[in-house]
């Protein structure tokens, strides 16, 4: 049952992040000319806010793992994956894991993109 309720609270925090990333989204690109300012937007503000976040629960202990996984693993991670990538970068370079946290970086952005582009050329096969 603690599984279901982790479940369920993170559900709950993803779908509230994924419909606000969709809307900010759809409002920005009426504005954007060409860049993905709805996205960067998005991304930056998750970055903030996952932060802000962990930030509150470290200086709060009374914060119950339930809100902190409804907020960052739920909300953020619904808002935008990036926010998680950011903050788990950071983690690396506070522990001074400067190999690790250039390894993670770069496979990250490069294999990520080489992906998307992977993907996208395997629609046009069977399209």
């Amino acid at each position: 049952m603690n599984m279901l309720k982790s479940v369920l609270i993170v559900g709950a925090g993803s779908f509230a992040g994924g419909s606000l990333r969709y809307l900010i989204s759809v409002l920005m690109k009426s504005q954007a000319n060409g860049f993905p300012f709805g996205t960067l937007c998005v991304n930056l503000l998750g970055c903030l806010l996952i932060g802000v976040f962990y930030g509150f629960a470290a200086r709060h202990p009374l914060m119950s793992q339930n809100t902190l996984l409804l907020l960052t693993t739920g909300f953020c991670g619904g808002f935008t994956t990036f926010s998680t990538f950011a903050n788990e970068s950071l983690q690396l370079l506070q522990n001074q894991n400067i190999a690790t946290f250039v390894v993670y970086v770069s496979a990250s952005v490069i294999i990520g993109i080489a992906l998307v582009f992977c993907g996208y050329a395997l629609t046009k096969l069977f399209a």
